[in-house]
């Protein structure tokens, strides 16, 4: 499963399908990338999977070692809560 963000595609270093988003592991540009878009509110979206083309939000970030873990939920589940 890869992220769009924007017009690049970023492949995390693991992802993990969590209720109502995913949970991605991200280094270097890929994670530049999704950091810049949560600020500047640049589209981002799954590629892939049972979310493929579902529009995400970043809903936390943890940083812990040398990992640094995305949480994005869909828009929908978002809109639930």
């Amino acid at each position: 499963m890869d992220l769009i963000v924007g017009n690049k595609r970023v492949t995390p270093k693991t992802t993990r399908r969590i209720p109502g988003g995913i949970e991605a592991e991200l280094v270097g540009e890929g994670l530049t990338s999704l950091i810049d878009a949560t600020f500047t509110g640049t589209e981002i979206a799954c590629l892939g999977g049972d979310l493929d083309h579902h529009a995400l939000d970043v809903t936390d970030i943890r940083m812990g070692g040398g990992a640094t873990t995305v949480t994005l939920m869909t828009a929908r589940e978002m809109a639930l809560h």
